[in-house]
């Protein structure tokens, strides 16, 4: 077995240019990483979340407008190591619209708001055929003022997608070509710093640039023996330096029914992925494989398999081979109510593109390592109580190798590296949401998620939520005025200053939002979208405030 890659904290830093000290609120206690080891197995590695498409042989019923009420879906979520995203910059205004407006395939919209923020949005569909149809879309939205020193933390997004649909009574063919442009800039430095005279704007620029091109096939005819879903795509990541990403995945999945009450599961899933960035390169390959069975009745429902991985990485020198036993039982003893426990495990698949969508603000070549769930016990209960309302709660144990988390580098702590704890992490997960509905016109959902972590070898769950809470809602009033508003809340996140050796535990983040469409006709509307309505302008990492109240107003043509 090859020795561990130990890593030191105080001994990883960047190459990027050295900062004075910036000055964060609210120290709440100090230590030092003392040898703290950050400890990446080269033996266990492997990958993948499974795509769990559930393939029962059901014929799918267009809904009547009586059936058409929201019914709450209930997802077997898999824990996942990252929490959930926030978006901390100009949220779009709904495009959902009430089933009595009469639905137009194409559309035009554009805004404008507070920090010099821009929205210009545009969809088309052309349907000339009845079993092919294309599909575009285009969408801007920047600010060309920051939260702090103005143009220094401007920020912009840009969107384009082309999708072809071909659709057959023996299957469907889909293939989506996107492009994703965001910029941005490291603006996390002290104010006495940006009054150096060696300070340079540019110097702190960051552009993130992916393509991505997938081809997928499935079934489309629900009277098949077997049923069957094949995609593949391959993604590039650059950014404005010398970091860049190219992805291949391909997923396989297909049921067959051997029985009316058993089936048998199979997923199947490969990646090809190679990161480069200045002198590293990484070649890092994952292929699973996922054969269960599946038992159902309306009382019982019993899921088994085994879950076997590969992992290689050219690199490091990992060529391992892992299997995760998967079990699920689900009860119904009586009416929509569900008892649910089981036991499974994982590799949580880390790139370079999937660890920027948690936290854009990394240095140059960090360091990749996928997390190994080892095991995960779980239980709870879902379903429906009557009245419109619906339930879930989950308890979640689980052990992790190599969990990531992240913290600011050293000296320059506007950005951040990847720190692993090598060692057995143990995370328990409480999950609870709360769901109502009245008919077609208010929705309503409440969750919250509260994460217990017990680490080996790291001090703390570096930037990672103990509590995270969302409320969604929606309206529809007088079939002319759409609403929604969400509110969302996170607590308990925390991160090191390495230059000063002083832990800072972040304010409580509330960001509440309400966005309202409102249709002046049949083919035209307005919308106005206000956002962080308690303009706090708080640090989802630290030294990173974001945008206090904003907003966004606009128009938009249907055609």
């Amino acid at each position: 077995m090859r020795p561990l890659l130990t890593l030191t904290l105080l001994s990883i830093s960047t190459t990027l240019f050295a900062q004075q000290q910036p000055r964060p609120t609210r120290p709440v206690k100090e230590g030092e990483v003392d040898n703290q080891e950050i400890t990446v197995e080269k033996s266990r590695k492997i990958e993948l979340p499974p795509a769990n498409r559930l393939f029962n042989k059901i014929p799918s019923v267009k809904p009547s407008a009586e059936q058409r009420k929201l019914t709450y879906e209930f997802e077997d979520r898999k824990l996942t190591v990252g929490d959930p995203k926030i978006n901390t910059t100009v949220l779009s205004p709904a495009t959902t619209q009430p089933d009595e407006t009469p639905a137009y395939t194409n559309y035009v919209k554009v805004g404008a708001g507070n920090y010099s923020s821009f929205l210009g949005e545009g969809f088309v569909g052309v349907n000339a055929l009845s079993n092919l149809a294309l599909e575009g879309s285009l969408r801007h939205l920047s600010s060309a003022i920051g939260p702090v020193d103005g143009k220094n933390s401007a920020q912009s997004d840009t969107r384009a997608r082309v999708t072809g649909k071909f659709l057959t009574d023996a299957f469907k063919f889909q293939a989506d070509l996107g492009f994703d442009r965001n910029a941005y800039r490291f603006y996390g430095y002290s104010r006495e710093y940006a009054a150096q005279p060696t300070f340079n704007p540019e110097s702190i620029r960051q552009r993130l640039n992916t393509v991505n091109f997938k081809l997928g096939i499935e079934n489309a005819n629900s009277d098949n023996a077997i049923d069957y879903s094949l995609r593949t795509g391959i993604t590039n990541l650059r950014d404005l330096y010398n970091a860049s990403e190219t992805d291949w995945g391909t997923n396989f999945t297909a049921s067959l029914g051997i029985t009316d009450k058993v089936f048998a599961l199979l997923a199947a899933d490969a990646y090809v992925t190679q990161r480069t960035d200045g002198p590293l390169v990484d070649n890092r390959n994952l292929f699973r494989v996922k054969p269960t069975f599946k038992y159902v009745s309306p009382v019982l429902t019993i899921t088994a398999g085994l879950n076997a991985v590969n992992e290689t990485d050219k690199r490091a020198g990992v060529n391992s081979t892992r299997a995760f036993p998967v079990v699920d039982i689900d009860v119904s003893p009586v009416g929509n109510i569900h008892f649910f426990a089981g036991v499974d495990g994982d590799i949580n698949r880390n790139t370079l593109r999937s660890f920027l969508s948690e936290n854009k603000w990394l240095a140059p070549e960090i360091t990749l390592a996928n997390t190994v769930k080892s095991l995960d016990l779980y239980g709870g209960s879902k379903g429906a109580l009557g009245g419109g309302f619906s339930y879930e709660g989950k308890v979640s144990y689980a052990s992790y190798r190599n969990f990531s988390t992240f913290n600011n580098t050293i000296p320059d702590t506007t950005k951040f590296f990847v720190l692993y704890d090598g060692g057995t992490s143990r995370v328990l997960t409480i999950s609870a949401q709360l769901a109502y509905a009245q008919k077609d016109k208010f929705r309503s959902a409440i969750k919250a998620d509260f994460f217990r972590y017990n680490l080996d070898r790291l001090a703390e769950a570096w930037g990672r939520p103990r509590l995270a809470g969302t409320w969604t809602n929606s309206y529809i009033l007088n079939k002319k005025l759409f609403v929604t508003a969400d509110l969302y809340f996170y607590e308990g996140i925390k991160n090191r200053n390495l230059v000063s050796n002083v832990t800072y535990t972040l304010k409580p983040i509330y960001d509440a939002n309400i966005k309202i469409d409102y249709f002046l006709g049949k083919q035209v509307s307005a919308f106005v979208s206000l956002n962080n309505i308690f303009g706090q302008n708080y640090q989802r990492y630290l030294y990173y405030q974001q945008q206090g109240l904003n907003f966004l107003g606009g128009i938009s043509y249907s055609f």
